[in-house]
């Protein structure tokens, strides 16, 4: 998985300023309407959230992955935000969310829906790689470390 292909520089938010999962799931669903260049905010936010009530996206330690199989894109893209001070993401150690990774993958395409949560869930075991995002200051910043993961942990 080449990161570098599934989020651009604009689909990334530092310090995003949300109070809520609903909150940030609609931040996300528009960067990712942004993305597909689509007009489809709404829509996507209605994906994430029907997601949702089949089960938390959390993945505990700060981390969710929201994602969607749907038939509003052509192929895989994402958006992600880390959030200063965490919300209630319905963890399952009850500990605050600060760290979303939002992942729309075309409708056919559950062998790679698949694959690439597992890479994402990985990547995101990786203690000094969350904290390496966690201090990110920028934006740009922020995307960088995301995209030079698998750099960084060859490198380690």
């Amino acid at each position: 998985m080449n990161l570098k292909d599934l989020i651009s520089p604009e689909s990334v938010i530092c310090n995003a300023g949300v109070a809520s999962k609903k909150r940030a799931l609609e931040l996300l669903a528009d960067l990712l309407a942004k993305q597909s260049a689509t007009d489809k905010s709404l829509e996507i936010f209605q994906q994430l959230t029907d997601r949702e009530k089949l089960g938390s996206t959390s993945l505990g330690h700060g981390i969710a992955l929201p994602h969607s199989r749907t038939d509003l894109c052509d192929q895989a893209f994402a958006a992600f935000i880390k959030i200063d001070d965490g919300i209630d993401f319905d963890s399952p150690d009850h500990k605050p969310t600060d760290l979303l990774f939002a992942l729309m993958v075309p409708e056919h395409h559950t062998d790679e829906h698949l694959k690439i949560l597992a890479e994402l869930a990985s990547m995101f075991s990786d203690e000094n790689f969350c904290h390496n995002l966690r201090t990110a200051n920028t934006d740009t910043e922020l995307h960088d470390r995301l995209v030079h993961w698998q750099l960084a942990s060859q490198a380690s």
